[in-house]
């Protein structure tokens, strides 16, 4: 059982918020231990202060941490001490004359001095932790954390900064006070009468500085500027403020809950389909030239179990390839009327053409059908007779609201894939998938962002003598040899669905829609991955060459000076910054293609970005899927974007054909019809493209975020209507950082290293979330909605067949299912297409932005084919050990759905990461092809130069990764070309080895590098395997160069030293891998010098690829070069193809397993010198240096020999 702090992380119960109570912690991090504050603000004054100041002093030293780094300037609107001095002196007054101590009212002198200014805040973002774990109201003002402490850092003269101003007052008023301590036997009147000139000028100098601080607090907290932590969260301007400063209203947070339903799967009372349902029989079976055709036909009387059955269905079998066969079944009776309840339309979702000469004769499937005792197919692999899929001993159901269908599958089967869902890679046989985009985090086991209906199968098996297969449960014995064969399954049903995986098989539901299958031969996982790519949804964007740099993005950066600051740390602490990103903190009122004018002006936008660019480094803002809708009672909340929109027909309706007004992070928003432009023909996705062509006009940006795409609403249906005169509307929760939703989580073992820490955040955790026992209901009786099949009709928005959708009922916390399109389709048959429709549209927009390259895109809710548009992140996942590991098996699934531009939030973006999660995260997303850093508002700051532990240990991995860019290029450019993957799992390429078929922490970057990276906290050894090695793969250690496989068995769990700050990094004997110079962006790293590392197998031979372009053009033509290295017989052929120039000469060329001294070492006729190469004896490798002699025209523009 998870830990209960996991638990309420994961999503595997609700988080409920109480009001705030007295205490609020914050950890600032000094050196390796945290300073804890309370509710004392002076000493949150005094951390911050001297945080910082401490932090320049020790930034050196190992493990060291800060909070903060240098102070920049964001608007705000409020102060604690906003009226001023009088307050103070009044406050004084009563201290004296309730003849309180002298030394309290110095005391609370300096306390009010440098009490935090407290600017109220209003930022918002969207609600994905759950929906349900932010629902407390905002409450007044308290005491701030620490990222709402508004340093006074920053000087207002030029020579005294203002902690040395405030250090001087504070001494010389504890001065004061000691002076009157002294003289208070005698009272406070002789005090007074005790009087000499030093005196005097104690108190007139003391006295003016303490006033011109107090009367100078309110002018910096109304004015323009204050001085806040660079990379804080803090909230800065309220930019939900956009139509005067009258009151929000809040629409209540009942608004997003809806009826209680109980999923089929847990439903004591749920009907048995197989039980009571009869079937049907084929009939009219036709042979045709790629297959046959046949009718079906109920066998008996409608069961209608959660829907209304299908009398007469047809059946059509079609060979499309040798290696791909397709099975469909739908009505045989289709109006326009309901046509979309069963067909997916080809113009969302292509359906794969047959090739010409494909036929069932020269296929290496085979399929057969059978009405014994009711109608069943069966798929089976020709070569070895193995059955890959059968329904026989199951029912065919088949109603408008509910299809099932299922095959037997082997004992202890291997599935991967059928995603999005947070799991290990290999599925096992008790898990229930719901295919339901969601606006959620990264729950396990749930329903999240995206929909990939397919899956891998691998099997294992012997061979006897006589050549016969034979299939194998758990294979362990390592010195058997084996075969393995894998195929995949993909359905093309973007209805809501349900994938059953149980010990005796698997079995699939779906609430719509057809069954269309697509059986992928294989025989290998990346020949079933290519040909489901190649021939089925489409492949990769290809992506431009800098979208491979560093991305950092925070929500919580909360003006240009803020981002600009933390680019410049970046610079100054000398980590490589490639791209900067905005989270909605930018936006007006969170309005897509609306800047902030006070926070994130165009004017300096546009300068900032001016600079950026010159450094060749880039910007990418995010853009919502909702769109604000104007309050028609207020001219100044108007919003061009809307009112081009619904000129358009760009927005999703109601049934009577009014807007469809939900709610998100604006207010009252309306959705974009991409389903209505798509099939209807309205102006959508031409609006779309031209608001982005508009906005980039304003702001120079260099790609897009898309998210809350699945689509995601506040309320449960059109909760705006008739209701746009009260936005912009508030939300009914609290947001991270705020009040009674402060985040106070940390990784697993955080108590083990700081342990004083752990106990205060803990305790401030069980005042904001109560134990639920003690308020639970003391009801033992729940009702649920159930709901029977109507004759005639579908029940859309409360279907029958209830899924186990992570929200509840499929209307909450998304669009209604009854929201209608243009045309008259309901979103009930498309939602899961939504993100990947505004994908689509978003790539045809930046391709008109950015005409002649490549559109760069990052989406959150994707679908089958998605990937042919956009890179894809892992969502919302948390700050703990258990997500770093999860990374990996959620990476491997997407090379699987055709997404090798992935990644996820390093270092986790809910809760709080320490120095020892980040520094492992920070190393293993060097080797993910996106690598950013994003984390929550309210969370302390993650950026890599937070902590210098973590400084160091990202500049390592750094420089391996931006060694290996041109490595990583050519395999994302394979990708693109030929659907092959780039982040590999260990089985994919050592198929022969059973036991790599649930391993999940180690994997492959192509087929040369193998990361096995550290995933436990505390432990400085990492346990991983070698693969191959029975069968004389050797494997080369990244750092040493020598061989890290010798000795070791097949399949043996060697362990490996991993010291925090170390990941290790292996070379598979036989690759060629040319590395390049890095740089700080991927621009000055392309203009490096090249070289080259030979890793030798075990017989003296190697080889590899570089693919060299420009880097962007979306059509580079024949402005490439393809080089191709091939090493035999102790020489080493390089041969250049194509036409792109690349000068840059070679520097050095290594060579690994290098058995002994070479006599002598040439560069084509040319004898090297000894001083120009060097053999290590140790370590077996071979080091040729300084070769830019030989190359000084570039590395690649001729053939060329080493030997």
């Amino acid at each position: 059982m998870l830990p209960p702090q996991l638990r309420r992380q994961i999503g595997f119960g609700p988080t409920k918020a109480a009001a705030p109570g007295p205490t609020m912690v914050r950890l600032a991090k000094i050196g390796q231990s945290q300073l804890e504050t309370a509710t004392t603000p002076e000493l949150a004054w005094m951390t911050q202060i001297y945080g910082s100041q401490w932090q320049a002093q020790v930034q050196q030293q190992a493990q060291e941490a800060h909070t903060s780094l240098y102070p920049t300037a964001v608007p705000v609107t409020g102060s604690y001490l906003g009226r001023g001095y009088c307050d103070i002196v009044k406050l004084l007054y009563r201290f004296w004359t309730l003849k309180f101590p002298l030394p309290a009212a110095v005391f609370l002198a300096q306390l009010l001095l440098t009490s935090p200014v407290y600017a109220d805040s209003k930022s918002t973002r969207r609600n994905n932790l759950g929906s349900r774990s932010f629902d407390t109201r905002l409450v007044s003002k308290s005491f701030p954390d620490f990222d709402r402490v508004f340093q006074f850092e920053s000087s207002f003269g030029d020579n005294l900064r203002t902690p040395t101003y405030l250090g001087i007052s504070i001494l010389l008023y504890c001065l004061l006070g000691s002076f009157f301590i002294s003289r208070s036997r005698r009272g406070v009147r002789q005090a007074w009468g005790t009087f000499n000139p030093g005196f005097f000028v104690m108190a007139v100098f003391t006295s003016a500085s303490f006033f011109l601080l107090a009367a100078l607090i309110p002018q910096w907290t109304s004015a323009q500027r204050v001085s806040v932590i660079a990379t804080s969260s803090g909230p800065g301007a309220p930019s939900g403020t956009v139509a005067g400063n009258s009151p929000s209203f809040t629409f209540p947070a009942s608004a997003d809950i809806g009826p209680n339903v109980l999923p089929n799967i847990l439903d004591p009372q749920a009907v048995d389909a197989q039980s009571i349902c009869p079937g049907y029989t084929a009939a009219n079976a036709h042979k045709t030239e790629k297959g046959l055709t046949a009718d079906l036909t109920l066998a008996g009387p409608p069961c209608n179990a959660y829907g209304n059955d299908i009398e007469n269905l047809k059946l059509t079998v079609e060979f499309q390839a040798d290696n791909r066969i397709n099975i469909q079944i739908q009505p045989r009776y289709i109006g326009p009327d309901n046509e979309t309840w069963f067909i997916l339309p080809e113009v969302l979702v292509p359906r794969p053409e047959a090739e010409p000469d494909a036929n069932a004769a020269g296929s290496k499937l085979e399929i057969s059908w059978s009405n014994e005792p009711t109608f069943s197919f069966t798929v089976k692999r020709k070569e070895t007779g193995d059955i890959l899929f059968t329904t026989e001993g199951r029912v065919l159901v088949y109603e408008d609201q509910f299809i099932e269908f299922g095959s037997s599958l082997p004992e202890s089967y291997n599935l991967y894939g059928l995603g999005e869902v947070m799991h290990g890679f290999r599925l096992g046989n008790n898990l229930t998938r719901t295919l339901f985009a969601a606006d959620v985090a990264d729950n396990l086991d749930a329903n999240i962002y995206g929909n990939h209906p397919i899956y891998l199968d691998t099997r294992y098996f012997t061979k006897d003598e006589s050549g016969k297969l034979n299939y194998v449960s758990g294979p362990a014995d390592k010195d058997t040899k084996y075969v393995s064969y894998t195929h995949g399954v993909f359905l093309r049903n973007a209805h809501a669905q349900e994938v059953l995986l149980r010990p005796e098989g698997i079995t699939w539901r779906t609430l719509g829609g057809s069954i269309d299958l697509y059986f992928f031969e294989g025989p290998s996982a990346q020949d079933s991955i290519k040909s489901y790519q190649l021939s089925t949804v489409g492949l990769p964007a290809m992506q431009q060459y800098w979208t491979l740099g560093f991305h950092q993005c925070r929500w919580g950066y909360s003006n240009w000076t803020v981002v600009k600051d933390v680019v410049d740390n970046f610079r100054k602490f000398g980590i490589p910054l490639e791209t900067i990103w905005t989270d909605i903190d930018y936006m007006k009122g969170y309005r897509n293609f609306e800047n902030d004018p006070d926070q994130f002006s165009y004017a300096e936008g546009a300068q900032f970005l001016e600079e950026l660019h010159k450094n060749h480094q880039h910007y990418v803002p995010i853009v919502d899927s909702a769109l604000y809708a104007p309050n028609p009672d207020k001219p100044e909340d108007d919003y061009e974007t809307y009112h081009r929109g619904v000129e358009a027909d760009a927005f999703i309706m109601n049934p009577d054909g009014s807007l469809y007004i939900g709610a998100v992070w604006p207010g009252y928003t309306v959705f974009p019809d991409w389903i209505g432009s798509a099939l209807n023909g309205t102006g959508t996705v031409s609006w779309w493209i031209d608001e982005f062509v508009r906005y980039y006009r304003k702001v120079a940006f260099d790609g897009i975020w898309i998210d809350m795409s699945e689509v995601s609403s506040f309320c449960i249906g059109s909760c705006g209507t008739g209701n746009l005169t009260l936005n912009p509307v508030h939300r009914p929760w609290g947001l991270p950082g705020e009040p009674g939703a402060l985040v106070l989580d940390y990784p697993e073992g955080f108590e083990k290293t700081n342990a004083s820490e752990a106990s205060s955040a803990t305790s401030a955790h069980k005042t904001q979330y109560p134990d639920p026992t003690t308020t639970a209901s003391t009801s033992s009786t729940t009702s649920y909605l159930r709901t029977r099949p109507t004759p005639g009709a579908r029940n859309i928005n409360y279907p029958p067949y209830v899924i186990n959708n992570f929200q509840g009922e499929i209307g909450t916390h998304a669009l209604s299912p009854n929201g209608t399109h243009h045309g008259g389709t309901v979103d009930y048959d498309f939602h899961n297409l939504y993100g990947h429709q505004i994908l689509h549209a978003t790539y045809q927009a930046l391709l008109k932005v950015f005409e002649g390259k490549r559109p760069f895109i990052i989406g959150r809710s994707t679908f089958a084919g998605s990937g042919k548009w956009a890179g894809h992140w892992g969502g919302d996942n948390n700050s703990l050990w258990a997500f770093l590991y999860f990374s990996i098996p959620q990476a491997l699934s997407f090379s699987i759905f055709g997404f090798p531009m992935f990644g996820v939030d390093t270092c986790g973006f809910n809760g709080n990461t320490d120095y020892e999660l980040c520094s492992r995260w920070m190393q293993l997303s060097a080797f993910f092809p996106f690598y950013r850093n994003h984390n929550v508002r309210g969370a302390i700051s993650q950026e890599p130069y937070v902590w210098s532990s973590v400084i160091d240990a990202s500049k390592k991995a750094m420089r391996i990764r931006y060694l290996l860019l041109p490595y990583i290029y050519t395999l994302m450019t394979q990708a693109s070309l030929s659907g092959s993957t780039v982040m590999r799992a260990l089985s994919w390429e050592f198929p022969q080895e059973p036991w790599l078929a649930d391993a999940d922490r180690q994997f492959m970057l192509g087929s040369a590098v193998m990361v096995t990276p550290c995933l436990a906290q505390g432990a400085s050894t990492v346990d991983g395997v070698f693969p191959g090695v029975g069968d004389g793969t050797v494997w080369y250690d990244w750092y040493t160069y020598k061989s890290a496989s010798n000795g070791v068995q097949s399949g043996q769990n060697v362990t490996i030293d991993a010291p925090l700050g170390h990941i290790p990094v292996f070379l598979r004997g036989g690759h060629v891998i040319p590395v390049q110079e890095p740089g700080m962006t991927t621009t000055e790293s392309r203009h490096n010098e090249w070289s080259l590392i030979v890793a030798l197998d075990d017989t003296g031979k190697a080889n590899g690829t570089l693919y060299l372009d420009d880097g962007e053009s979306l059509e580079p033509g024949e402005n490439v070069k393809w080089v191709d290295f091939t090493v035999e017989n102790n020489s080493l052929e390089v041969t250049p193809q194509g036409h792109y120039l690349d000068q840059n000469s070679l520097a050095n060329v290594t060579i690994l397993g290098v058995a002994e001294t070479p006599l002598s070492v040439s560069v084509n006729s040319d004898v090297l010198g000894s001083a120009f190469w060097f053999y290590n004896a140790e370590g077996k490798f071979l080091s040729v240096t300084e070769l830019q002699g030989n190359f000084k025209e570039g590395a690649w523009t001729s053939n060329w020999t080493l030997s």
